[in-house]
């Protein structure tokens, strides 16, 4: 990512944080839900991956297709799943991003030291982008009601196994860490 460096670890941060939490809920799901889960862990790991700072890691034309490529698939299996569930809809838009960016960051040429000086503006892609991204953080942060208080928990339900299965039926994490990489992709598409 290029940019402010604070701002790229901040986004390094949230998605990997909440591709860790999207991995969790995937081992615990099942169905759609677990389906819903994989492509979130995809989307916030691939998210971290891609905000590195460029100064840190300026990755190779051919990692940039690389993650084009995962991303192109993952866009057309969200097609296909959207036929039958709407919720994948906002997928394929965020792999259709991550492409996009992938495909941008591999025709930058890279100057002083792999940072990237662009001076085209806003681009007809990115644009509608930034409107759905931001549209969508502040739908879903609306939509962020707190549920019911969680039961505390009894002398049986300490567990380990347990403590990970209560922080993994949460609708609303799931909500939060749609945010919070929608907010991610934000940001990467303004240091695009």
């Amino acid at each position: 990512m290029h940019g402010p460096v604070s701002a790229a670890w901040l986004v390094v941060a949230v998605c990997a944080a909440s591709g860790a939490y999207c991995l969790l809920r995937m081992r615990g799901a099942v169905g759609a839900e677990r389906h819903a889960a994989g492509a979130d862990a995809l989307m916030g790991l691939g998210t971290a991956a891609m905000a590195v700072p460029a100064a840190v890691l300026t990755p190779p034309r051919a990692a940039w297709l690389a993650c084009a490529a995962v991303f192109g698939a993952a866009a057309l299996h969200a097609a296909w799943t959207a036929r039958q569930d709407r919720g994948h809809l906002h997928h394929l838009v965020c792999s259709g991003a991550m492409v996009y960016m992938s495909l941008a960051m591999a025709a930058m040429p890279a100057m002083d030291g792999g940072m990237v000086h662009s001076t085209a503006g806003v681009s007809a892609v990115t644009g509608p982008l930034l409107l759905y991204f931001a549209g969508y953080a502040l739908w879903g942060g609306i939509r962020l009601v707190p549920s019911a208080a969680p039961e505390p928990a009894g002398p049986g339900l300490r567990t380990p196994a347990v403590a990970v299965a209560r922080w993994t039926d949460r609708p609303e994490l799931a909500r939060a860490c749609r945010i919070g990489m929608s907010i991610g992709m934000l940001a990467m598409l303004l240091a695009l």
